[in-house]
């Protein structure tokens, strides 16, 4: 219509995988889901990133060009094919809106993607995308997982990223909103935003990392500081990165954002690298002896529920999800009234026919990694089989920022063996939202201890019904101690893999 003002017309593309180069089976190209024409707009208002920056478009009149958005759970190594079939996708999609012209991108990433000949697979993309024509100067914003290991080459090729700021990932969607709102303004003529990073060559663990204790803790507050000291100063990021990507990137990174001149954000970045320094060893915990500590757990016999970690078996980095080192502990010191979840759609497929109430043999778990003892073979009750797809309990949970409003488990079945409730699934499940266990019929404030298989992302959801919590060592790949992992890329020396003084 003649006088009605164009609306801008704003790419919106995603690519999310948290890389584990150290796992010896890579992802599946058929773990990746892709959404794109319709079905990347029907993601808008959903509790994810993706759905938030979807639905702040809608609100402020931008006319969305929907591209290609991509994720897998946590895993290893990633085939170029498929970061190359994505690519191809997301071209051919530029190619069909280029006609009237590009004005913005907005990327809903995650940061820490690996494939076969790619260590940086976000700085290629930026790259790719800034080669093709029209795309050379158009503002591109987006969203990083805090997990991310920022290369010099994401920050170079665009114009402004914003990263979570809590661990577990509670404001994933307000992150991804912030930074819409950013591009927004500059749409509307705004001044163009600087970028600077720095990398810092400390690498901790993801069990490092939470946001409710230090060395996040304390770097998070003073990046909050430094936004409202200098009004100049759009965005501050502590990145801590994610250790078990073996890159030349992996480890801290820090980021600022805004209009100040560049020695201003130079100073901010050499104050936060100090701080880092000073925090550095507080980012290295220890995960507990594990026959020590249940021995002492069943002796103290506790009130409340106790909720026990074993991160090495962490799905939300990448692990299998079907070690067995916790529950053969909790059998061998005779603990009842505990539950666990496994990844075992081979058990799974084994109770098809059985009724509830029968006993079962079953061979559970051990298959995922070479560090567990293998499958743990037990005689069982089949309590009961239900379907897996659930409505999280808490929208603004860890698994929010990947899945949305839900989450499919497959198959799944619930057995019990000398007291210990197992929940089996189809699919692998990163426990950060009660729902897996009530929707099967399980209120896991009922029992005395629970088995979790994370490093912090479980604690938003179990944290308020929890009256003790224990992180213990078990064999597997996501361990805590860093010096296991035979890292070829990175950038050395880094704490705490090398003698670095970090009082200098």
């Amino acid at each position: 219509m003649v006088g009605e003002m164009r609306k801008n017309r704003v790419l919106i593309a995603g690519l999310f995988h948290e890389t584990h180069t150290f796992l010896s089976e890579p992802t599946p190209a058929e773990e990746f889901r892709f959404l794109a024409g319709e079905e990347l707009l029907a993601a808008r208002g959903d509790a994810s990133p993706l759905g938030g920056v979807l639905e702040f478009a809608e609100r402020q009149g931008w006319q969305v060009l929907p591209g290609v958005w991509g994720m897998a759970l946590p895993g290893g190594m990633v085939a170029d094919q498929v970061w190359e079939s994505f690519w191809l996708a997301l071209r051919e999609c530029i190619a069909t809106q280029s006609t009237e012209g590009i004005d913005a991108i907005y990327l809903v990433l995650h940061g820490a993607m690996v494939c076969e000949s790619h260590t940086d697979v976000e700085g290629d993309l930026l790259g790719r995308l800034r080669a093709m024509a029209g795309l050379e100067q158009v503002p591109i914003y987006g969203v990083l997982d805090l997990h991310a290991n920022v290369s010099p080459a994401m920050i170079l090729r665009s114009d402004c990223f914003v990263a979570y700021r809590e661990n577990p990932h509670s404001d994933a969607r307000e992150a991804a909103v912030r930074s819409a709102a950013m591009l927004n303004d500059r749409l509307r003529g705004g001044p163009r935003l600087t970028q600077r990073l720095r990398q810092v060559r400390i690498v901790w663990p993801p069990t490092g990392t939470g946001s409710a204790s230090d060395p996040m803790l304390s770097l998070l507050r003073r990046a909050r500081e430094l936004e409202a000291e200098h009004p100049s100063i759009a965005c501050v990021n502590i990145l801590p990165g994610f250790a078990f990507a073996d890159t030349p990137d992996t480890g801290l990174a820090l980021t600022v954002v805004g209009t100040a001149a560049a020695t201003d954000l130079e100073q901010v970045l050499d104050e936060l690298e100090n701080l880092a320094w000073r925090l550095a060893p507080l980012g290295v915990p220890r995960d507990l002896p594990l026959d020590e500590t249940l021995r002492d757990w069943q002796s103290a016999q506790p009130e409340g529920l106790t909720v026990v970690a074993e991160p090495s078996d962490n799905i939300g980095g990448g692990a299998p999800g079907d070690g067995t080192g916790l529950l053969r502990g909790l059998l061998r010191h005779g603990i009842q009234g505990a539950a666990v979840c496994l990844y075992d759609p081979v058990a799974v497929e084994r109770t098809a026919g059985v009724a509830p109430g029968e006993q079962i043999e079953l061979s559970l778990g051990g298959r995922g990694s070479r560090l567990d003892a293998g499958p743990l073979e037990v005689t069982c009750e089949l309590v009961d089989r239900r379907d897996g797809l659930f409505e999280l309990q808490d929208k603004q949970s860890h698994l929010a920022s990947v899945s949305g409003d839900r989450f499919d488990m497959g198959q799944c079945a619930i057995v019990r063996h000398r007291g210990v409730t197992i929940l089996l699934t189809s699919q692998r499940t990163p426990p950060m939202d009660l729902g897996q266990w009530i929707h099967v019929g399980l209120r896991p404030e009922s029992f005395r201890l629970i088995g979790v298989k994370a490093a912090v992302a479980h604690r938003r959801a179990y944290d308020p019904i929890a009256a003790h919590h224990l992180t213990v060592a078990t064999p597997g790949p996501c361990s805590s101690d860093l010096t296991q992992f035979p890292y070829q890329h990175l950038r050395r020396p880094s704490f705490p893999l090398d003698p670095i003084s970090t009082t200098d």
